[in-house]
C-alpha cells in the first residue's frame, strides 16, 4: 500500500462545488488536496454558459460575502451582464451573467492552483476509506492512497454517469468526459443511501449557420453591474443573446417522435429537474401552448458555438436536426454538439446534517449535484459551506451553520436536510420566505462579519466592507437628524429641485420614504454629501422599505424561539409518547437539531410540535436534576 500523501481534508470533484471547497478550507488553514478527473475541466460549465439570475444571483452575492470565489470569477471573464425583473421590488432583483465559458474556466484553473495550502491533481477516486465510521483517506484508480481527516464529496454528475442520446446511451460524464464508475459502490458500501437523478443539455450550434435578422437582440445592460463586493469592473465587452421561438412545426416534429424520446421508451430511469425540463417534456405537458421561447447565447468570445437556452433535449440526432430547423433564424443551422440527457446518481441529502456532514460518517462532507441539487449557484454556496465546515472540523471548531433567516444559502441547505428532494433541487425566490430582508444588494451586511470570523475575509475586503457599512449609518442617521418644516423657504427649495411641496414637518429620512424620492434629489436640494451608489441604494431600500422590513423581522424573531430550542442528539422519539407514527419516524430518520428544523419536516404536524415540545420541557428538567446541563 503506497501512501501518496496526507492532507487535512480532501475534495473530490473540481466542479463549481469542488473549487469553492477546496479554496475555502485552504484560505482557512488547512492542508487540502483537490482532485479531478480532467486538470482542463475545472470550473466546466457544461450546461448553460451563465451565471446568475433570479434567487441564483442571490447565491452568487452571498458567496462573494463570505469569502467565496464564484463572484470574482464571473466578474473576471462573463461577456454580458443584464439585472433582471427591474420593474418589480428590490427583493426578486437579480443579477445574470454570460459567461466566457473557456476563460471562466482556466481562469477559476489559475486560481486554485496558485492558492496556498491547496494541491490539485488529476485523480480518478475510486474508494472512500473510513475506520470506525470515520473517514480517513481515498484510494484511487492506480492504486495509491491519500489520507486525511475529512472528505468534500463534490462528484456532481459524474458518479455512475450515463451519457443518452435517443436510443444510443454509453458510460460518461458531461461532454464526453469520463465517469467515476466504481466510488457509487464504494459509497453504498460505507453505508451510503444514493439516489438516481437525470438533467439534460441542448445542441450548441455554429453561429455562423444562424440568421440573427429572424431574432430579437438581448443587449447587455448600459449600466456598469458585478457580481462581487469587491469588483470595480466599470467597462467591459457585452456581446448579445438573440430571442426566437418554437412554432406547431417544431412540436408536430416532437409529437410525431415522442415515441423515439428516451422518457418514453424507458431508457432514461433517473428523475428529471421539473424547473428545467427538455423541450418534448414541455411539449407534452403544455399541450396548449403555441409556442416557447428560446435564447440563442454564445459560449464565448473566441467560438462559434451558440448555446440553445431552452430546448434541452436527449432525442435521436435526426429529430434534433428536423425540430430545430423549423425555427426562425435556424432554417439552416449546423449543430456542433447534439442535446443529451446523463443520469448520475446522487445522495439522499436527508443523510446530512446541516453542516453538510453525514449524520454517521464523521468527517464526511458533501456539496453540490452530489446532494441531488442543480445549477452552478446552488453547487458554488454547498461546496463554500462544505469546505468551511470541514476545515474547522480539522481545527475543532463549531461549525457554520446559515439560518433560513440570514441567507438563501441557510435556506438552500435547510430545504435539503430538513425535507430533501425527490429531484434535482433549483433554488427559487419563493423558497425564501424573508425575501425582503435577504436581498442580493445587502448579501455583505449579512454575511461579510460571519465570514471575517471563520477566516475568509481578507484584511483588504473587510476595510471595504467597513467604509460602506460606516457610511450607511452616518448618512441614514444624519437624514433622520435634518428636520424640514413647511415653510415658504423650504417649499420653494423642495419645488426649485422638482420635489413635491410638505405641509407637515418632516425629516429628510422620512422624506426619502415618498415615492419617486430618491437621495440624489435630497442632496442636491439640502446639499448632502455625495456618496458612492451602492451607499445610496441601500439607503433608500432600507428607507422605502422600512414598515415591511420591520415586519418581516418581527416574523423572524417569533421563528427564532423555535429555532433557539435545541433537540438533544441522544433524545429517543420512542418515548416521546402521543407522537403520531409519521412523525415519529420522520423526526427518528432526520433527527432535527432544534424544534425550527422539526416543525419544517413534512408529515410533522403543529399538533406534534406541541407535544415534543412538552416532552423536551420535562426532559431538559430531568436531566438537569441528574447533572448532565
Amino acid at each position: 500500500m503506497f501512501i501518496a500523501g496526507n492532507y487535512d481534508v480532501i475534495v473530490i470533484g473540481a466542479g463549481h462545488a469542488g473549487v469553492e471547497a477546496g479554496l475555502a478550507s485552504s484560505r482557512i488553514g488547512c492542508r487540502t488536496l483537490l482532485t479531478t478527473l480532467n486538470m482542463d475541466n475545472i470550473a466546466l460549465m457544461p450546461c448553460n454558459p451563465s451565471v446568475g439570475g433570479p434567487a441564483k444571483g442571490h447565491l452568487v452575492r452571498e458567496v462573494d460575502a463570505l469569502g467565496g470565489e464564484m463572484g470574482i470569477n464571473a466578474d473576471k471573464t462573463c461577456i454580458q451582464f443584464r439585472m433582471l425583473n427591474t420593474s418589480k421590488g428590490p427583493a426578486v432583483q437579480a443579477l445574470r451573467a454570460q459567461a466566457d465559458k473557456k476563460n471562466y474556466q482556466f481562469t477559476m484553473k489559475e486560481t486554485c492552483e496558485n492558492q496556498k495550502n491547496l494541491d490539485v491533481k488529476q485523480l480518478l477516486v475510486e474508494r472512500i476509506l473510513t475506520q470506525n465510521n470515520k473517514v480517513t483517506g481515498i484510494q484511487i484508480e492506480t492504486g495509491e492512497i491519500y489520507t486525511c481527516s475529512c472528505i468534500v464529496l463534490a462528484s456532481g454528475t459524474y458518479l455512475r454517469g450515463r451519457i443518452i442520446i435517443g436510443e444510443k446511451t454509453y458510460d460518461g460524464g458531461p461532454i464526453g468526459q469520463r465517469a467515476a464508475m466504481a466510488l457509487s459502490t464504494s459509497l453504498k458500501d460505507i453505508g451510503i443511501t444514493l439516489m438516481r437523478f437525470k438533467t439534460g443539455t441542448p445542441a450548441r450550434v455554429d453561429k455562423r449557420s444562424l440568421d440573427f435578422t429572424k431574432m430579437k437582440v438581448q443587449p447587455g445592460d448600459n449600466e456598469s453591474r458585478n457580481f462581487s463586493f469587491m469588483s470595480d469592473e466599470v467597462t467591459r465587452e457585452q456581446v448579445p443573446c438573440w430571442l426566437t421561438y418554437t412554432n406547431e412545426k417544431t412540436h408536430k416534429i416532437l409529437r410525431d417522435n415522442i415515441n423515439r424520446a428516451p422518457m418514453a421508451n424507458g431508457i432514461i430511469e433517473g428523475v428529471g429537474p421539473r424547473y428545467c425540463p427538455s423541450i418534448e417534456t414541455k411539449i407534452m405537458r403544455f399541450p396548449d401552448k403555441d409556442k416557447h421561447q428560446l435564447f440563442i447565447e454564445p459560449e464565448g468570445l473566441n467560438t462559434n458555438e451558440m448555446y440553445v437556452q431552452g430546448m434541452s433535449t436527449s432525442m435521436p440526432i435526426d429529430v434534433q436536426f428536423e425540430f430545430l430547423k423549423t425555427i426562425p433564424g435556424l432554417e439552416n443551422v449546423k449543430i456542433m454538439r447534439p442535446g443529451y440527457a446523463i443520469e448520475y446518481d446522487c445522495l439522499d441529502p436527508l443523510q446530512l446534517q446541516p453542516s453538510l456532514e453525514h449524520k454517521n460518517i464523521e468527517g464526511f462532507f458533501s456539496a453540490g449535484q452530489s446532494n441531488g441539487t442543480s445549477g452552478y449557484e446552488e453547487a458554488a454556496a454547498q461546496g463554500l459551506i462544505a469546505g468551511i465546515n470541514a476545515a474547522l472540523k480539522v481545527q475543532k471548531k463549531d461549525p457554520l451553520i446559515l439560518k433560513r433567516s440570514e441567507a438563501y444559502i441557510g435556506v438552500l441547505i435547510d430545504d435539503l436536510v430538513t425535507k430533501g428532494t425527490n429531484e434535482p433541487y433549483r433554488m427559487m425566490t419563493s423558497r425564501a420566505e424573508y425575501r425582503l430582508i435577504l436581498r442580493q444588494d445587502n448579501a455583505d451586511m449579512r454575511l461579510t462579519e460571519k465570514g471575517r470570523r471563520i477566516g475568509l475575509v481578507s484584511d483588504a475586503r473587510y476595510e471595504r466592507f467597513l467604509q460602506k457599512k460606516n457610511r450607511i449609518e452616518e448618512i441614514t442617521e444624519l437624514l433622520k437628524n435634518i428636520k424640514i418644516n413647511p415653510n415658504k423657504e423650504t417649499n420653494a427649495v423642495l419645488e426649485k429641485n422638482g420635489l413635491p411641496k410638505i405641509r407637515t414637518s418632516f425629516t429628510l429620512y422620512d422624506l426619502l420614504k415618498r415615492r419617486n424620492i430618491d437621495y440624489e434629489k435630497l442632496q442636491k436640494a439640502f446639499e448632502l454629501p455625495i456618496v458612492k451608489d451602492e451607499v445610496k441604494k441601500q439607503i433608500e431600500i432600507n428607507a422605502s422599505y422600512e414598515g415591511y422590513i420591520v415586519k418581516q423581522q418581527e416574523q423572524v424573531d417569533r421563528m427564532e424561539k423555535l429555532e433557539n430550542k435545541k433537540i438533544p442528539v441522544s433524545l429517543n422519539y420512542n418515548n416521546v409518547s402521543n407522537l403520531r407514527d409519521e412523525a415519529r419516524e420522520k423526526l427518528k430518520k432526520i433527527k432535527p437539531i432544534s424544534l425550527g428544523q422539526a416543525a419544517r419536516i413534512s408529515g410533522v404536524s403543529p399538533a406534534d410540535i406541541s407535544i415534543l415540545l412538552i416532552y423536551l420541557e420535562q426532559y431538559m428538567r430531568r436531566e438537569k436534576s441528574n447533572g448532565i446541563f
